[in-house]
């Protein structure tokens, strides 16, 4: 088994390709920074290999799917987990806010790169890591262009979107062999949370990824495609809308055209 998992040098993303690494999976870590990308490497046993990328970086994105498909012909694992919590607004490479860039579109341009080869495996799992804090997803100003920057809210509408984009994308896989599910980690100790929340703990990065893994490996939930999932449980999702799944793919769509 093949699996790819983004944000995999630090946090739940370290944990997750781990946990992977545990199963007896081969683990593409796919990070921004090579240098603690490479100290990874060693500090998880197993078959894994290092893939640059910046998921905020449309040009990066590209980049790295073009390099992973040229090796790999399938991909039966693919989690999306690479985020950011900004306390000031910035912009990505590609001049987008880079919460929105890097937890949205990052998410969004990646999985479409790689669905050739999630298809060509015999059952592919896509696993987004979402949250339970969501709320606040403007579709009319998602770069927070015109409102005023808040932290707090473009982290959580970065992760209502994650879910959104789930259900639509799971729509469009039926009749296929690769499967999508959302799952929230938690309130989770890392940089992350440390930035958004000052003074604030939380669940160790190893219970955090937990979800993640057993969605991703897991015959209990072989076949099962879009639900919401926290500790290994189903979530009722407030944000279910097929209007607005679909207005924001279109908006996803329109922000990642080549």
């Amino acid at each position: 088994m093949l699996c790819l998992v983004t944000g995999a040098n630090a946090g739940i993303g370290f944990e997750i390709a781990k946990g992977l690494a545990r199963t007896g999976a081969s683990v593409v870590l796919a990070c921004r920074d090579r240098s603690k990308g490479e100290a990874v490497l060693s500090t998880i046993a197993g078959q894994t290999e290092l893939l640059i990328v910046d998921v905020a970086s449309q040009r990066s994105t590209r980049a790295a799917a073009r390099e992973f498909v040229e090796k790999h012909s399938t991909l039966d694992v693919l989690v999306n987990n690479a985020g950011v919590g900004l306390k000031s607004r910035q912009e990505s490479p590609d001049g987008i806010e880079l919460t929105f860039a890097t937890n949205v579109l990052g998410y969004h341009l990646l999985t479409a790169l790689l669905l050739d080869p999630l298809q060509r495996a015999e059952a592919a799992r896509i696993v987004n890591v979402a949250s339970t804090y969501a709320f606040g997803l403007d579709l009319e100003d998602v770069e927070f262009r015109r409102r005023p920057y808040e932290p707090v809210t473009a982290y959580a509408q970065s992760k209502q979107a994650n879910r959104m984009l789930t259900w639509a994308l799971a729509r469009r896989l039926e009749g296929t062999s690769v499967t999508a599910n959302a799952m929230a980690p938690g309130a989770v100790d890392t940089a992350l949370l440390h930035t958004l929340a000052p003074g604030s703990s939380g669940r160790t990065p190893a219970q955090g990824a937990d979800t993640a893994i057993w969605l991703a490996t897991s015959a209990e939930v072989a076949g099962v495609s879009g639900r919401f999932w926290y500790d290994r449980r189903e979530r009722r999702c407030e944000f279910r809308s097929p209007e607005q799944e679909e207005a924001l793919w279109a908006l996803c769509e329109r922000m990642t055209a080549a």
